[in-house]
């Protein structure tokens, strides 16, 4: 398959959804199970586009397992996919370098970047893995209601954020970073409807804070409310809280005022399927920045190319 066919097959599926006023990324969990971070058979990331792609065929088969691997990785484990089970197309990124010959007759090198579609099965599909593959315990159910929490519970979850050294002050009534003052500001946490907005939100502004110049320098290009660059890194954040919330085993809460961005998204993505490819790698580029603050993180090591 063409590169250029493989992305507008993946973007055809993500506006689908989006037509339809649903956040494909809204729900990154498989069936009744708690959310799940895609993984390869070596426990890294999967990044990007294939995290999304993951989470569809996730939800649609009723996956728990987070782990996902090549027929041939399968067998390096002295496993075999079972009978009938199909597979799952992701994309690996790749680089090519060709010589060509300038206006003024001059052999120059050009790099060309494409996409290739490879094959994985997730772990429920395959008999005689190592026990480490087994389905991980369901995560505890939401607290809801606004109203004061057992934050104890959550004691992961904070500490994973408190990893991270950006200022995020509680107060007032809004949500929002503040690139002058480089500061994060959040409601107190006990104004959350539940524990899964709270940290939903946080990592939505925490996202936003990777973007500075002397951290992940992400420019759109725009500014303003309602111009595409202004979406596109709302994108980014909503992308981004969604891997995080993944990471730390939360279920994220859908932010109602995002619904505003649907239709700008949609543009986007219909004038370039490259969008959200670039929106999903600069997500997982904010997680894996984020990661680097968190003691023992084994998977920011060795985080999967695609």
């Amino acid at each position: 398959m063409k590169s250029q066919d493989i992305c507008e097959n993946i973007t055809a599926a993500i506006v689908a959804e989006l037509e339809k006023g649903v956040m494909p990324w809204s729900k990154p969990w498989a069936g009744s199970g708690g959310p799940v971070m895609p993984r390869r058979h070596t426990n890294a990331r999967y990044r990007g586009i294939n995290i999304l792609i993951l989470w569809q065929a996730a939800e649609a088969a009723g996956y728990r397992s987070p782990y996902w691997m090549t027929f041939k990785q399968a067998l390096e484990y002295g496993a075999c996919v079972k009978k009938g089970e199909r597979s799952t197309q992701i994309v690996y990124a790749d680089r090519v370098t060709k010589t060509e010959t300038n206006e003024s007759g001059e052999n120059v090198e050009r790099n060309f970047s494409f996409l290739k579609a490879y094959s994985v099965f997730n772990a429920e599909q395959i008999d005689r893995l190592p026990t480490r593959f087994a389905i991980p315990a369901t995560a505890p159910a939401p607290v809801e209601g606004g109203e004061p929490k057992d934050w104890a519970a959550y004691a992961p979850s904070t500490a994973w954020f408190d990893a991270v050294p950006a200022e995020v002050i509680h107060r007032g009534e809004r949500a929002v970073y503040i690139p002058s003052q480089d500061r994060i500001e959040l409601p107190e946490r006990d104004a959350f409807f539940s524990a899964e907005a709270y940290f939903s939100t946080r990592a939505h502004e925490t996202v936003h804070w990777t973007k500075a110049e002397r951290r992940l320098a992400r420019d759109f290009g725009a500014a303003r409310f309602g111009d595409e660059g202004y979406a596109m890194e709302e994108l980014v954040a909503e992308l981004g809280a969604a891997f995080i919330m993944a990471e730390i085993g939360h279920q994220p809460a859908i932010r109602e005022d995002h619904a505003p961005y649907i239709a700008v998204w949609l543009k986007a993505l219909k004038r370039d399927c490259k969008a959200i490819l670039t929106a999903a790698a600069k997500a997982s580029d904010a997680l894996d920045y984020l990661a680097q603050f968190q003691p023992n993180d084994e998977a920011a090591e060795q985080t999967e190319a695609a």
